[in-house]
């Protein structure tokens, strides 16, 4: 109901004049006037109409006011109307008690003053207006509370979509990175065996030749080095690359550095400088990790400037930081390009050709690992075709009588890389033919004994009969996967036999899947041969 709709007023009394005169008192609010002349007329019209007032007398014959006041608040649906008595006699306060516990909210007596009973009569219909405002009110911010709840949970019910849509995309984007690695080092291993034998039947005597195996040789290198950093750009991001610590010599890590990216800048013929104020330059950190950051600094520096240029190195230890700057001279990075050149998939050159290459993944993996040690890094330059210096800032390692010893930024995850044993019974077994017979070439070359199957059931079985020292056993076989392979080799032969994973999935998960199945060691290809013999020393010497 709105201000301005009338509401209903019932008038009741048995004598026709009085009706008369309450009509034309009430007349001027303007309201819905409805007259009865008995009480049980007046009960027949409060069904017909919503009343908001009941006017009434008290003495009337067959029902009286106080009995038709509490019928009429007896019934649900007029326990809230307004009921008034007009009365000349019954004013004592014992009449008022017995009006109001028969649900009269107010009383009139007679002679009427007609602006009392108007007063009286507004006050009720003001009251009953304000009341039906309110009630609107309310239930309008009921139903907008409502309808922003129901928004609300379907906003949530959304956002939990669209969480379980990005959960489900990370797991399918790391079966993806997983798969892919897989698939693109498969191929990579035989190629690089094969590599290894073309330089075993003294290749170099024919210079063309030599010049396309160098040539093999590095791309499989910077191959294998993309696969390993999309990968990691993968673990880092799911918080699933453990560093190992250690004191470090940033001089050391630099040298080391230079030594992995020396076939790209030695391909572009750039001269590198390096150069150190000769304080220490110690640092708390993982040996692998840091020559990382720094070979994909000096990686990006030979690739993004013209070949015959310059990369510069600058260490020195400052107050609680080590600075490593790496500059280049080459095309330089414009301005608007400075904020995201660390964010993933990003190039400073975005010409459609991409002639420089790369993924755009490995300045992202130098931040990620930087900040894994505490660091930071940042990139400047003068603009297009004025170079770049990136500078990496890690917290600085004071000497101390405490603090571990330096761990090799290149050691080798077996004791001595140089030691081969000859004549040992070899048994690979690997569906990918050209890398199984490429490896056992190479292993035959160097005097050992091998047998190659491609399917794992046949693997069980030459294991079984021809007893081999050493069994380089791919994961992805048919018939009988690796590591079923493994579980029943370990039943049948215990630990008189080195098993070996030799596979293309190389995520944490994989190699502890080969460890929970029995394997002794887990290798991701393109496996180096110097590896290879390694391991076969050790189980010589088992």
């Amino acid at each position: 109901m709105t201000a301005t709709e009338k509401v209903n007023i019932l008038l009741v009394d048995d004598q026709p004049g009085k009706l008369l005169t309450y009509e034309a008192i009430l007349s001027e609010l303007g309201e819905n006037l409805i007259v009865a002349n008995s009480g049980r007329e007046a009960l027949e019209l409060l069904l017909k109409h919503d009343v908001t007032v009941v006017l009434m007398d008290v003495s009337m014959p067959e029902l009286d006011g106080f009995e038709l006041a509490e019928i009429i608040h007896a019934h649900p649906r007029f326990q809230k109307v307004a009921i008034i008595f007009v009365s000349a006699v019954h004013l004592s306060d014992m009449d008022r008690l017995k009006g109001y516990q028969s649900g009269a909210v107010d009383y009139v007596p007679v002679p009427v003053v007609p602006e009392l009973l108007r007063a009286k009569v507004r006050v009720f219909t003001e009251l009953y207006r304000h009341k039906r405002a309110l009630e609107r009110l309310t239930a309008e911010l009921e139903a907008r509370v409502a309808q922003r709840t129901e928004e609300l949970e379907q906003s949530i019910r959304g956002q939990q979509r669209l969480t379980n849509q990005l959960l489900q995309n990370d797991r399918r984007k790391d079966e993806f990175l997983a798969l892919l690695g897989h698939e693109l080092r498969n191929p990579l291993a035989p190629v690089r065996n094969a590599v290894t034998i073309l330089r075993m039947k003294d290749a170099h005597v024919d210079p063309q030749v030599t010049a396309c195996v160098d040539i093999i040789e590095r791309q499989t290198t910077q191959l294998t080095r993309l696969v390993d950093d999309l990968l990691d750009v993968s673990r880092v991001t799911q918080g699933k690359i453990s560093l190992r610590s250690a004191r470090q010599d940033m001089e050391e890590i630099v040298q080391a550095a230079i030594e992995m990216s020396r076939p790209l800048i030695d391909t572009r013929r750039h001269i590198i400088h390096v150069r150190a104020d000769g304080r220490p330059a110690l640092v708390l950190g993982d040996a692998t990790r840091l020559t990382q950051v720094i070979s994909n600094l000096l990686n990006n520096a030979a690739k993004y400037q013209n070949e015959g240029g310059r990369i510069e190195v600058f260490i020195n230890a400052s107050g609680d930081e080590v600075v490593t700057r790496v500059r280049d001279y080459g095309i330089g990075v414009p301005p608007e390009m400075l904020e995201e050149i660390f964010d993933l998939f990003s190039q400073a050159d975005r010409t459609s050709d991409r002639a420089n290459g790369g993924l755009g993944i490995g300045l992202s993996l130098v931040r990620s690992l930087v900040e894994l040690h505490g660091g930071r890094v940042s990139a400047s330059s003068d603009g297009v075709g004025q170079g770049a210096e990136f500078v990496v800032l890690l917290p600085a390692l004071h000497e101390a009588k405490d603090q571990p010893a330096t761990a090799s930024a290149d050691a080798p995850p077996f004791a001595s890389p140089h030691v081969v044993v000859d004549g040992q019974r070899v048994l690979i077994v690997d569906d990918n033919r050209d890398a199984a017979e490429s490896l056992a070439t190479l292993l035959r070359l160097r005097g050992h004994e091998v047998a190659v199957t491609y399917d794992g059931l046949d693997g069980l079985r030459i294991a079984g009969e021809w007893q081999p020292s050493i069994v380089f056993l791919d994961i992805g076989l048919p018939t009988l996967d690796g590591y079923d392979v493994c579980r029943q080799l370990r039943a049948s032969h215990g630990d008189g036999m080195q098993i070996v994973a030799m596979t293309g999935y190389g995520m944490e998960r994989d190699k502890e899947l080969a460890r929970e199945a029995g394997f002794d060691a887990h290798t991701v290809k393109p496996v180096d041969i110097v590896m290879i013999h390694q391991i076969i020393a050790d189980a010589a010497t088992r």
